[in-house]
């Protein structure tokens, strides 16, 4: 080291300890510095509601050493933006940079603070504003100079990020103090460093500000999960969402064998939602003229459409359109009561006749969405499938998922959303999450699985020309409602984008067959989407025809034959399932899937060794599997052998710290081995996570003060302009 480096790193450490440590504001300027000054005078005032110690609770986010950290000790993002123009570009219209500071935020997490105390902000805060919570801020009468509330989530706040811990959610990360350079020995130089330094030693500071977790999913998962714990909401733990156990659950982990399809490849949020582009600016950490995104592009349109950040906006409308994330099937025409199905159109020929009654079955695929749709705070966000019928006039016969004159959408459209209710059994509205008690409903669609919506509608006895039918998926971030309480009610239409759609002509009389359009499934995979829509729906002998199509079709597609066990499984005729496992299980080339539900078939008929071969050899293939963990978990216990069965929980809380059979059976199995602490800890876990008895009444009660919107709640429905008494009913 030269001369001048070791007085530039001199002068450095006197200006940390003299002055970036000092507290901000004038209570804090007569006190003595550095960060266990800091620490110990946050600590003498700071409202420790939840335990001693637990300085972030009901959130998880924490600091190294349990320390508070000075905020001052944060470059501010104008300092990265020096040598990252394309990133702070990016960035400062992102929602990362604006988590904390939009009106859609701060309207729920005051009203929280309001009721119930600033404190219990920090749940919220974990993850839109982790400087608030680790700096201290979020307690009674705090001093602390909260000019960091604009930037939200800043360069070095993820960057600062040292460790996660287990994937918990709810701010589950580790954060040092922040430090943009290492010195020779690899120590962290705190604060702003000048930049011929950084330039000089480009090395060291990349040392300082990356990690190799940093392009896991695991990093997004510290906040892309999300639970209300009894510390918020006083009542019992809930989970409130989890786009990383969605993702992890999908074909893009390749951590599942259980997926109705495969991916070639690993994907990861990163390599969604941090494409690499073009640089327009200038960018230190440019590659070969490309950077990885720092706009994170996803659903939020509301934010950018707020704030006028008009590049964002279109960022994300071009995002929601571009991925082929979504697949519309006009699958069928059904008459009600007059035989089965006519499907799939377009494959087959068909007769339509002027006067009666038509039922258009439509399949909605989440073909290559990493997660559910929708994901995340489902209660906010309205996705709905819109669906028309129209003369060859233009003229509406039928119409479904429109919007009304004050932007409402039509309450039976049928939306991909929730309807979270609280203990009186009203819609929580608001977004008052700690309120919420049950479910009412859920529509959302998992990644890889299809939904059939059903449209009901009398075909004019007068019709001379084509019906034009068209279904598509609407999008809009926010819902009105919420935007009303935000925002009040006069305000701009926030945009709603089309995400996918189809069209189809029908002609009175004879129609033909047709060649299908180029975004058309294949019609195997259309039967396949149909059979799978059919499983969820619980129409266990429809879904065996439908796979049945498949499988001729497709003759050699071990899935198709899987499925068909599958369905037999879930239909309790294991018989029946084990000839169709076993013809997928000679076609596989990956014999994981089958040999899972076999080894469900080899228990129901008392084949404990077979059972557990299945299992082992699923589990050696795919190590983060958490069903395969959790039936050879329950194999094991099944079978006295408590010290494997605990080592297969073990490993499955590794991977999902909440699984809700881990804790029950490592209470049972702890116990059994004398370790009576850990069998304590588990059975509190597991009586806290365990669901409500009484909450499906909250449920009951909401969808009997809200009959318009109650079939939501029924996996089998008609969305129908006719009279009640004419409607086609489920068997």
């Amino acid at each position: 080291m030269s001369k001048t480096t070791r007085l530039w790193y001199l002068g450095m450490a006197l200006i940390v300890a003299s002055c970036l440590y000092l507290k901000t504001g004038e209570a804090q300027s007569n006190t003595e510095s550095g960060p266990k000054s800091f620490d110990q005078q946050t600590r003498e005032t700071y409202n420790f509601r939840f335990g001693n110690d637990k300085i972030a609770t009901p959130g998880n986010a924490a600091s190294e050493d349990n320390r508070f950290i000075q905020p001052g000790a944060f470059p501010k993002a104008e300092y990265c933006a020096d040598c990252h123009q394309e990133a702070y570009s990016q960035w400062r219209q992102a929602l990362h940079s604006n988590s904390f500071r939009t009106p859609f935020y701060r309207t729920s997490v005051n009203i929280l603070a309001r009721t119930k105390g600033i404190e219990y902000t920090r749940h919220c805060d974990s993850c839109h504003n982790p400087v608030g919570v680790l700096s201290g801020a979020l307690t009674q009468e705090s001093v602390v100079d909260r000019k960091f509330d604009e930037d939200g989530l800043t360069c070095m706040t993820c960057h600062s990020i040292r460790r996660l811990q287990p994937s918990l959610g709810n701010g589950s990360f580790v954060m040092g103090v922040p430090s943009v350079m290492v010195d020779e020995a690899g120590n962290p130089i705190p604060g702003e460093v000048p930049y011929d330094e950084i330039r000089k030693y480009p090395e060291r500071h990349a040392k300082a500000v990356m990690r190799d977790f940093y392009r896991t999913p695991e990093f997004c998962a510290a906040c892309h999960k999300a639970s209300l714990p009894d510390t918020l909401n006083e009542y019992k733990w809930i989970r409130a969402f989890s786009a990383y156990d969605e993702w992890q659950n999908s074909k893009f982990s390749q951590r599942n064998p259980l997926t109705f399809y495969q991916a070639s490849d690993v994907a990861t949020c990163q390599n969604c939602h941090m494409k690499r582009a073009a640089t327009l600016l200038h960018d230190s950490g440019a590659k070969d003229g490309t950077f990885a995104s720092h706009r994170w592009p996803a659903g939020n349109t509301a934010v950018p459409f707020f704030y006028g950040f008009d590049s964002q906006l279109q960022k994300t409308t071009e995002f929601l359109q571009s991925g082929n994330y979504l697949n519309v099937d006009l699958f069928a025409i059904k008459r009600p009561g007059a035989g089965p199905m006519i499907g799939p159109l377009g494959s087959v020929p068909f007769q339509l006749t002027p006067g009666e009654t038509a039922q258009v079955m439509v399949v909605i695929q989440n073909k290559n969405i990493g997660h559910s749709l929708v994901p995340e705070v489902r209660d906010l966000y309205e996705a709905w499938v819109e669906f028309t019928v129209k003369d060859a006039g233009e003229h509406e016969i039928y119409h479904s998922g429109f919007l009304k004159p004050d932007g409402m959408l039509d309450e039976r459209a049928h939306s991909f959303t929730n309807r979270p209710v609280n203990n009186d059994g009203d819609f929580v509205d608001n977004h008052k999450v700690w309120t919420i008690h049950s479910v009412a409903y859920d529509n959302s669609i998992q990644s890889g699985r299809s939904a059939l919506i059903r449209y009901e509608f009398n075909i004019p006895a007068n019709i001379r020309g084509p019906l034009t039918v068209t279904a598509r998926v609407n999008y809009r971030h926010l819902r009105p409602s919420y935007l009303n309480n935000v925002l009040g009610e006069v305000h701009p239409a926030y945009p709603v984008v089309e995400i996918a759609s189809r069209t189809r002509t029908l002609y009175p009389g004879t129609n033909a067959a047709t060649a299908p359009d180029a975004q058309d499934n294949p019609d195997w995979m259309r039967w396949n989407n149909l059979g799978i829509a059919y499983l969820d729906q619980l129409q266990y002998a429809d879904a065996i025809e439908a796979f049945r199509e498949v499988v001729k079709l497709r003759p050699d597609y071990a899935d198709g034959h899987i499925n068909l066990g599958l369905t037999y499984i879930e239909w309790e005729k294991y018989g029946d399932a084990r000839v169709n496992l076993e013809k997928g299980l000679a076609l596989s080339q990956d014999p994981s899937r089958a040999l899972y539900y076999l080894a469900i078939v080899e228990r129901r008929e008392g084949h404990s060794e077979a059972e557990l071969a299945d299992l082992r050899a699923v589990v050696a293939r795919y190590p983060q599997s958490r069903d395969a963990r959790r039936e050879l978990g329950i194999s094991y216990y099944q079978q006295h052998r408590p010290e494997e069965a605990v080592r297969q929980f073990e490993a499955l809380q590794a991977i999902d710290p909440d699984d809700l059979a881990a804790h029950y059976n490592l209470a049972i199995l702890y116990r059994r081995l004398g370790m009576k602490e850990k069998a304590a800890e588990q059975a509190v876990l597991f009586a806290t996570r365990q669901v409500d008895p009484g909450a499906p009444t909250y449920s009951l009660d909401f969808l009997r003060k809200h009959p318009e919107i109650s079939n939501e709640s029924v996996p089998w429905h008609i969305h129908s302009e006719l009279p009640a008494g004419g409607r086609e009913q489920p068997e």
